[in-house]
């Protein structure tokens, strides 16, 4: 979030305009390191005190760098299209009084507004494991949102550098359209979906789309780095809508609006749902010991694969989603030891995980009670949330696509992407 100084107050009792929040797929409320400054799993976006967008205004060909390094120096905002080494076209931005820009990338630069790194799958963090090569651009993509209601946000790809440049260089896929303008695609593209029927509980998925430096939507190319761009679709548009998913080549980002987290629950909600199913005093069926779901706090911060062995932590065997408190019995297999385990109330044979509630309300579609974990993590939502995230087929790596838990990143299992959990109650 911005500080004060950034956000408009309209007078004493008036809340600043929020736009919305994108929320990054993979972290449970927070950061496993906490979030900091501009490094966080969630960025809301406000009305700042004086708008900082950009339109575009005078375009230039120029036929040598000299001419184009004159253009760029001359402190204005500009996209240059390196043609050849001959060939240049830059086309400067001017001051929009009526739009805020606000640019997401990797670059710890003061033009970024929020830091986003790769995001480890299992809920882990990219500052303990370190990611040999990111495939996230340092500016990566720009949201440019209305001042004035109902406050339309735009996706755009590319963000302007310290210098307020965009380079395109001659590798990079750009062309020129039938009005003359020019666009252009980054290395690894900045995917957008937009849900069918908003981010509600009868939602579906939409289809993936790449968007342009200029904000107009395209099909996917052949592969995610390929020079040849997809094919124009003029029926879509770069508008995002709740529930809108922007792919970054590396982390995934959920864009909610004022007005769909509104209707999201609270963490109070939340925390309320976890005690009433604790005050249920669901029981071990074998152990007979009481289970109680840790605090949203530890939550939040435990990765799923840590097997806390303690006496309340709950447990569950996700093919039939019996649950238990922890034991140490009943392996199949030596090397994984808690991938295939057999449950003694029916003899269903799967993983054997901690389960975890789900701490970020923004991945919620309702405001249901948990009961759905996720396979094979074991993070706990509502049934309507973990259905939806369930066939959400999300980017991942340059081609493939699969379905993930959004609380942790973990890659779904393919047949069964959640499994109802079944507490047995006390038995006095």
């Amino acid at each position: 979030m911005f500080s004060p100084g950034q956000e408009e107050h309209c007078g004493p009792t008036k809340e600043p305009v929020k736009y919305g929040e994108l929320v990054v797929l993979g972290y449970n409320g927070s950061l496993p390191s906490g979030d900091r400054g501009r490094r966080r799993s969630r960025f809301a976006l406000y009305k700042r005190a004086k708008a900082n967008g950009v339109k575009p205004s005078t375009v230039h060909i120029l036929n040598n760098p000299q001419a184009s390094k004159a253009v760029n120096c001359k402190g204005q905002h500009s996209i240059s299209y390196t043609l050849s080494r001959n060939q240049t076209v830059v086309v400067e931005y001017s001051h929009d009084k009526d739009t805020d820009m606000f640019q997401i990338g990797r670059s710890t630069e003061s033009p970024i507004d929020f830091v986003v790194t790769d995001t480890v799958s299992g809920g882990g963090d990219s500052e303990d494991t370190p990611i040999t090569q990111s495939t996230i651009s340092r500016f990566a993509c720009r949201v440019v949102c209305e001042r004035n209601p109902p406050y339309t946000a735009r996706i755009y790809a590319a963000g302007f550098d310290s210098s307020k440049n965009i380079f395109l260089g001659e590798k990079a896929a750009k062309w020129k359209n039938p009005d003359g303008q020019m666009d252009g695609l980054t290395t690894n593209g900045v995917l957008v979906m937009h849900p069918r029927g908003g981010f509600t509980e009868e939602s579906k998925p939409g289809v993936w789309r790449e968007i342009s430096v200029c904000g107009d939507v395209y099909t996917l190319r052949e592969t995610r780095s390929a020079q040849t761009r997809g094919k124009l679709v003029d029926s879509e548009s770069n508008v995002l809508q709740d529930g809108s998913l922007v792919d970054l080549c590396g982390a995934t980002l959920l864009w909610r609006t004022a007005e769909g987290l509104f209707h999201t629950p609270t963490q109070k909600h939340l925390e309320a749902l976890r005690q009433e199913l604790n005050a249920a005093r669901p029981q071990c069926p074998v152990g007979l010991n009481t289970l109680a779901f840790p605090s949203m706090q530890r939550c939040s911060r435990a990765a799923p694969s840590v097997a806390l062995q303690e006496d309340k932590q709950p447990w569950a065997y996700l093919a039939c989603g019996h649950v238990h408190g922890y034991h140490d019995w009943g392996h199949r297999s030596e090397r994984e030891p808690n991938a295939q385990r057999e449950c003694p109330m029916c003899r269903a044979v799967g993983p054997y995980v901690p389960l975890w509630l789900g701490c970020e309300p923004a991945f919620y579609v309702d405001t249901g009670a948990p009961t759905h974990a996720f396979v094979p993590c074991g993070h706990v939502c509502s049934e309507k949330s973990a259905r939806y995230w369930s066939e959400i087929p999300l980017p991942h790596g340059t081609h493939a696509f699969h379905a993930a838990c959004p609380f942790c990143a973990t890659q779904l299992n393919f047949t069964q992407g959640c499994s109802k959990l079944i507490f047995q109650g006390p038995v006095d």
